[in-house]
């Protein structure tokens, strides 16, 4: 590159340095410009040489409908309503699974969890035989905090775990998955008290800081999972509804929300936030007591007592289907990126879709983290994305495999055992593939026009799409992923 062709786009960069990209009209030459520069394309745009920090806080069935932000009649969400109102709320974000061990395998691997036979929730050592997976990630994986700490990043995961169970003893911990520093529960070991997580993080952060160093934190958080912890002081502000179930729900996400804003507020007085990341989304959608069950305390080996399944009524903003259904109130989830200077303010971008599966690209971009040339993506870079340029339509299409269950009166939407989005368009098939819905999922966000008579050649091109990436996938786990206890078990 020539000397003059720096000299003009460094005079392109000096003239809008002073606005935001995103409000400039040549905002995709600007991207086009910054990505062929030797600098970081972060580093134009915030004029830090240093690279940004990551803040990824997820929780756990909190569902689309679950926020302030999101019209809630009730539920108080005011440090996460924060982080809409000085970032952007991308309507579209898709997690990887229904349910929560193969959203988090995706999120730390950037692959489709069938990649790793995780197609439902890590459990007990029968259960796992029974669904053929491995009682654990593999942890020699290539892995989104391994990247980030091989490239000078601090990492810490705080919170949630459950890419292994606690009743699998054996299992390796987080430090073997690329963490500096973790407290973790639904983990092997020691389980860390789950609203200590915010504390935890706020520690890591501050040390990251003092020693100047980037870091990559997880805020992985229990609410609203079951059990339910109900706690007087968030309760009271609550005790207007006239639903038992609905106080207990709106407290223990006003209570989470409360401990989100602990660590926002760090991030402002160490004066760091301008250089941070933060996103907050969920593993999956709101869990539903399909079995109508009353209301009652139940037991977690991980966090404790708490109220059942009865008190969760979370909403998914309309969207059809609940966690464990990859219709889109199963997958369907909140995302909110924060990133002063970066990305933009107080928007909503309705159109771009954003999977699970594109974080590990996205946050590596940003770190300025080369992916290595065996690695197989199934994700894309967002980073565009969150400065404010809209992408509805993704290049390769994205990819669901889950354990179904029969359709009844109760779960009448958890038939579905594969799903595909390849453009616009959105395929649900059963397990063998006779029974299929069609939706443009663009148009149809909430699933209500099933189209697959209007378009069967449609139908027909999906319906391959899934069989030919079924024959991608490994047919059983790795026995060194299996713990030494299975030698004791039966199926």
């Amino acid at each position: 590159m020539n000397d003059f062709t720096n000299k003009i786009k460094i005079q392109v960069l000096m003239r809008y340095k002073s606005i935001p990209i995103w409000e400039c009209k040549w905002a995709p030459l600007l991207w086009l410009l910054l990505a062929s520069c030797g600098q970081s394309a972060q580093e134009k745009i915030t004029g830090k040489a240093s690279p940004p920090n990551i803040v990824f806080i997820f929780a756990d069935d909190w569902g689309w409908g679950d926020l302030g932000a999101h019209g809630h009649p009730f539920i108080k969400t005011p440090n996460i309503d924060r982080m809409a109102l000085e970032g952007t709320d991308f309507y579209r974000f898709t997690a990887a699974s229904s349910v929560g061990s193969p959203s988090r395998t995706a999120v730390l691997t950037g692959q489709f969890p069938a990649r790793h036979n995780v197609n439902a929730s890590f459990s007990g050592i029968p259960i796992n035989l029974r669904r053929n997976m491995p009682d654990w990630l593999d942890p020699e994986a290539i892995l989104l905090p391994r990247l980030l700490q091989q490239n000078g990043y601090r990492t810490g995961h705080f919170g949630k775990w459950q890419l292994t169970n606690s009743i699998i003893n054996d299992a390796p911990s987080a430090e073997s998955y690329g963490f500096d520093t973790y407290g973790t529960f639904n983990c092997s070991g020691v389980q860390m008290p789950f609203y200590e997580d915010a504390e935890q993080s706020i520690t890591f952060i501050k040390q990251a800081v003092s020693d100047e160093v980037p870091f990559y934190v997880n805020l992985w958080i229990h609410e609203p999972h079951i059990p339910h912890h109900a706690i007087p002081k968030y309760e009271k502000d609550f005790l207007h509804l006239e639903n038992d179930k609905d106080r207990v729900y709106s407290s223990v996400i006003f209570h989470a929300d409360e401990r989100i804003g602990k660590v926002l507020d760090v991030l402002d007085q160490l004066e760091v936030a301008k250089n941070t990341l933060v996103v907050f989304s969920s593993d999956n959608g709101p869990a539903r007591n399909s079995r109508k069950r009353e209301m009652s305390f139940v037991s977690d080996p991980a966090t404790g007592i708490g109220y059942n399944i009865a008190a969760s009524t979370g909403t998914t903003g309309g969207r059809r289907g609940y966690k464990a259904s990859l219709f889109e109130g199963g997958i369907g989830v909140p995302f909110i990126a924060r990133w002063p200077g970066v990305i933009p303010a107080g928007k909503i971008d309705s159109t771009s879709l954003i999977s699970a599966v594109d974080l590990l690209p996205t946050f590596c971009e940003i770190g300025d983290v080369n992916l290595p040339e065996n690695y197989h993506a199934d994700g894309l870079s967002q980073l565009k994305t969150l400065g404010g340029i809209p992408y509805p339509k993704r290049s390769k299409p994205l990819f669901w495999k889950a354990f179904s269950r029969n359709i009844s009166e109760d779960n009448p939407d958890h038939w579905g055992s594969y799903a595909i989005v390849d453009k616009n368009w959105k395929l649900i098939a059963n397990k063998d593939l006779t029974y299929v819905e069609l939706y443009d999922i663009q148009a149809d966000v909430h699933e209500e026009n099933d189209l697959k008579e209007k378009y069967p050649e449609i139908v027909m091109s999906l319906l391959e799409q899934i069989q030919e990436w079924e024959m991608t996938l490994p047919k059983k786990p790795n026995p060194k992923l299996f713990s030494k206890e299975r030698s004791y078990s039966s199926e």
